[in-house]
């Protein structure tokens, strides 16, 4: 079949091209996937079932149930922020796609932090929309000189993610200061992506929110408790923004699941206290031994990923060996225009960490 031009813009993404090579490999190490190992709260299942048995099947609102938006509303309120307007989308990856259709034209350039999450490069791409990659390499800090560096009279938007993915590496105050300050000096749309926002271990996280009164914020359910399957996100920003995507949303994606709507509600409420207690452990875990392994990392603070340097500085190299020994790992590449690295997620037991940590030392001696 003759394809359009526009689908020789993206690939395969690298991580799905890991997650299929698990299902044929015999018990591999999955260090790779950006997936919580635990499952949804019981009462947001509970939720799900009684919305599914009280009749909550149908289309819903375009923009989304009015109980679950007055809920994110409030959700953010009570952390400071106050929003015009929130529109419940098909995930994250959902409130993106319909963010740059109403936003951008081919051709406008968007300022994307490198090391970035992978879809943002090959969304962009995808509508004609140029992704102008601002190197934040060794120390993956967004400044206002790496950003003016890349700035011309064709950038529109500026796109932050943190805490990051792959890097966990969270925004200080200074930096979304800078960021905030940036986007209104040039009139940029600031969009931040925080999906990773609750997972945030040492007390830093600070949105560009806070200083920039325009700004975009999109986030989700997906990572806090684990509905990475049900495709509820959401998008706050100006109102005249929401209008403009929901018209969209009715001839794309018409609504979010609705019985996962309902359940969203009970999921905002849910303590997360012990889990991010319970992945700080983890992230320690990695963190020192990956140092005593003698690997070059940045400790991350915030979502569930760690970046090393590959040893001998080919991250492709570098998992390509360590696939041979069973553990699953991405090459930085998928993130970033370098690849110097590779990911780690540590979205895993202890003892799957630990293993694949004594399979990380094995395979950096061949580097050595």
């Amino acid at each position: 079949m003759r394809l359009a031009d526009r689908r020789k813009l993206i690939d395969s993404s690298g991580i799905r091209k890991v997650f299929d090579l698990a299902a044929k490999l015999p018990n591999p190490c999955n260090l790779s996937i950006g997936m919580p190992d635990f499952d949804v709260p019981d009462e947001v299942k509970d939720a799900a079932i009684a919305a599914i048995r009280a009749g909550h099947n149908r289309y819903t609102q375009t923009a989304g149930i009015p109980a679950l938006k007055t809920a994110i509303l409030e959700h953010y309120r009570a952390k400071g922020h106050e929003f015009e307007d929130v529109i419940v989308t098909s995930g994250t990856s959902g409130g993106l796609f319909m963010l740059f259709l109403a936003t951008l034209n081919p051709g406008d350039e968007v300022l994307v932090p490198d090391p970035y999450f992978v879809m943002y490069k090959h969304l962009l791409r995808f509508l004609g929309i140029v992704p102008v990659f601002v190197d934040t390499y060794p120390d993956f800090r967004v400044t206002k000189e790496r950003l003016a560096a890349k700035l011309t009279p064709k950038t529109r938007m500026v796109l932050v993610n943190t805490p990051g993915n792959p890097t966990g590496v969270v925004g200080s105050e200074q930096e979304m200061r800078e960021v905030a300050a940036f986007a209104q000096e040039h009139d940029l749309i600031l969009v931040s992506d925080e999906i990773y926002e609750p997972f945030s271990y040492d007390g830093t996280f600070t949105s560009p929110k806070k200083f920039n009164k325009d700004a975009v914020v999109l986030s989700g359910l997906s990572k806090t408790v684990a509905m990475t399957g049900w495709r509820v996100g959401w998008l706050l920003g100006p109102t005249d923004l929401i209008k403009a995507m929901m018209e969209i949303q009715q001839y794309t994606f018409v609504c979010a699941p609705s019985p996962a709507q309902h359940a969203g509600i009970p999921a905002l409420r849910h303590d997360m206290t012990e889990t991010q207690r319970g992945y700080r452990d983890r992230r320690n875990i990695m963190y020192e031994g990956l140092l005593n392994a003698g690997f070059s990392v940045q400790k991350p603070s915030g979502a569930f990923y760690i970046f090393p340097e590959a040893p001998g500085g080919d991250g492709e190299k570098f998992v390509e060996a360590a696939i041979r020994h069973s553990l699953l790992v991405v090459p930085g590449s998928v993130f970033s225009e370098r690849n110097t690295h590779f990911r780690i997620s540590y979205a895993a037991t202890e003892e799957e960490l630990k293993r694949g940590l004594s399979i990380l030392e094995k395979t950096r001696k061949e580097f050595v």
